[in-house]
């Protein structure tokens, strides 16, 4: 499929031009004829798969300019969300051959100057956090009620930082055949009353990305044991010169540990968390677009909120609490078909974690430094897996094993191997005998 076949207006295909899209991710191409025929959504989609412009490109395509007001609304939890939402939404309207206007209501902006704007004049496309977005309806100055289109964003987050509530007071001031959007990477049970109130009749796609790990990311693990954590990241920052680096911990307190550390070694470094005041926070952002910072520390506030062009390296300075989070933090590296790097720092404590992440089908490559130098380790459960290789096997098979091990004569190599296919043999002869019994006995019993 391409974007052709979704017939957009020819603007749309310029900003898609200037952006470098060619074809639709597999989300867009399910999601946005539906968008189209204005069918409600529930999208679960992981990050890095296309969702923003997977609303934006029907919603902007379907504005009707020649109306003064609101069209379309879309919430998202954080100030860093609403920017990269507002951004993009920006880049493709630009192009459009009448103005489309776009505003954004986040907490920390001038609300009064805010005000008197929309006296003059009502936005068509409204994006924005709930609390901003609410207190603007609730001044009978943002008014959103002939709106066509509602997106709620990120409806997981929004959840997590308490935000829900204020959507849900934003969801009543809509007509009854509001279009709803709502998108997360995962449903909480507690989102469920939402999605039921709010959401008739949707159409449910969940939407994973081929991999959990783009192909383009090299997934290292380091174990901390013995080493001092602040220190080992600081070599890891040093070594090879990484083009922009983001070190994730999940805390404030030990965000800001790591970061004077860093400092205090000489490194320039960005310090991202939810005690930032705003305006510095959107200064800092500012700064790092325009490369002024080669290193970051965050929370997990910025693993899906904040969208940096050219992360070169990810470093989790630990596990994050919630495993899912640990698809975001790495998310942020690797993409657009650049390569990176994510490094994940463990300790023997973080053993189940490792082991889960790792049934959910994602691989480690494990990795230390030595000599001032990145090289490649012994697998961390190597011993456990050479245990259990040797508990399938027989005595006598262990020992032809052992032997072949050895420096031995190529006749005798022959012969050991012939050995093992003989061994191996038996036991399978034995296991169809034993196979062959207990199917006569359950035939016999049947008849009896």
């Amino acid at each position: 499929m391409t974007f052709e076949s979704f017939a957009f207006q020819p603007f749309i295909y310029q900003a898609l031009n200037e952006s470098g899209f060619e074809t639709p991710t597999e989300v867009q191409e399910k999601l946005i004829p539906l968008i189209q025929k204005r069918r409600n959504i529930v999208g679960r989609s992981q990050t890095g798969t296309g969702k923003t412009h997977t609303f934006l490109l029907p919603l902007i395509d379907q504005v009707e300019v020649d109306k003064d007001e609101v069209q379309v609304v879309i919430t998202t939890p954080s100030r860093e969300l609403a920017e990269q939402i507002y951004q993009a939404a920006k880049q493709i309207t630009a192009f459009a051959p009448k103005d489309i206007r776009v505003s954004k209501f986040v907490g920390g902006t001038d609300k009064q100057r805010q005000l008197e704007q929309l006296q003059h004049q009502q936005p068509q496309i409204v994006i924005g956090t709930p609390g901003r977005i609410l207190d603007m309806v609730n001044e009978n100055a943002l008014l959103i009620y002939k709106s066509r289109a509602f997106v709620v964003d990120e409806a997981d987050m929004t959840l997590d930082l308490g935000f829900l509530p204020e959507v849900d007071q934003i969801a009543t001031k809509f007509s009854e055949d509001i279009q709803m959007m709502v998108f997360s990477a995962t449903i909480p049970e507690k989102l469920r009353p939402f999605l039921k109130k709010y959401v008739t009749h949707p159409v449910v796609e969940d939407i994973k990305p081929q991999s959990l790990i783009a192909d383009t990311i090299e997934n290292w693990l380091i174990s901390t044991k013995g080493r001092d954590k602040n220190q080992l990241i600081f070599q890891l920052l040093t070594i090879g010169q990484p083009y922009l680096a983001v070190v994730f911990a999940n805390t404030k307190e030990h965000v800001d540990e790591i970061s004077d550390f860093l400092q205090n070694q000489g490194l320039k470094v960005a310090t991202i968390h939810g005690d930032i005041p705003a305006r510095q926070r959107k200064r800092i952002m500012r700064q790092i677009h325009h490369l002024d910072y080669q290193y970051i520390v965050a929370t997990d506030l910025a693993a899906r909120g904040i969208d940096i062009e050219g992360i070169s390296h990810v470093i989790n300075a630990e596990l994050p609490r919630d495993l899912d989070f640990f698809i975001h933090r790495v998310g942020r590296t690797g993409r657009n078909q650049l390569k990176g790097t994510a490094i994940t720092l463990y300790d023997p404590s973080d053993e189940y974690a490792i082991n889960s992440l790792e049934k959910m089908g994602i691989d480690f490559e494990p990795k230390e430094i030595k000599q001032g130098e990145i090289v490649t380790t012994y697998d961390r459960n190597r011993r456990q897996k050479r245990e259990k290789t040797s508990e399938e096997l027989d005595p006598e098979t262990i020992g032809y094993v052992k032997k072949q091990k050895k420096k031995v004569k190529p006749g005798y190599k022959k012969k050991i191997k012939q050995e093992i296919n003989k061994s191996n043999q038996e036991k399978r002869k034995l296991e169809r005998r034993k196979q062959q019994r207990a199917a006569k006995r359950e035939k016999k019993n049947s008849n009896r």
